[in-house]
């Protein structure tokens, strides 16, 4: 989360990714959706037509998801003066209560419940992966743990070793000229 815009500025960036990826999906599932239910000679104009209707519209659905999400988190960081997974699990759930508001009391809390659960999974994925390349970091930094090097192969020479055997190879700086 360290990566990410400064919260005034994150608000805009999430609305615009949102709407962005909203619309790309969105124009895509419906182009898919109009060749699928437009009659048989005219299945590529069914398409197109039904993507530029409804393509814009999913942009905007996710744009408004993106940019509620951000709005609540951002007010959460600065309410309780952190930044960590809590603030997403709230954000997710809060979103959702205010998207379906117009549904209802009961359409409001399943939605909060379920944009909760949807990014307390996300969270905990994240903390997973974290936790995984941090432990293959700290392997790699542990030389007690690092396994030993195979007894078969090449051998590996450092440039001192290789100048005393072999009497041909010039020092850093030499003249070779009157070697040969």
């Amino acid at each position: 989360m360290g990566d990410r815009q400064p919260c005034p500025d994150r608000i805009f960036d999430d609305l615009g990714i949102g709407f962005t990826m909203g619309g790309v999906m969105g124009s895509l599932w419906n182009f898919g959706k109009g060749a699928r239910n437009a009659a048989r000679g005219e299945r590529l104009a069914g398409a197109i037509t039904t993507m530029k209707a409804r393509g814009p519209i999913s942009g905007g659905n996710f744009g408004v998801w993106g940019g509620l999400f951000s709005t609540f988190e951002c007010a959460l960081m600065y309410y309780r003066g952190k930044e960590d997974f809590v603030n997403s699990i709230t954000s997710g759930a809060l979103t959702g209560l205010v998207l379906a508001i117009r549904g209802g009391r009961k359409a409001m809390f399943r939605s909060a419940l379920f944009g909760g659960i949807f990014l307390g999974l996300i969270e905990g994925v994240g903390v997973l992966m974290n936790n995984l390349m941090a432990q293959q970091q700290q392997q790699m930094m542990n030389p007690e743990e690092v396994p030993e090097p195979p007894q078969y192969g090449y051998p590996v020479y450092n440039i001192k070793e290789l100048d005393s055997e072999l009497d041909f190879v010039p020092s850093h700086g030499e003249n070779v000229s009157g070697r040969y």
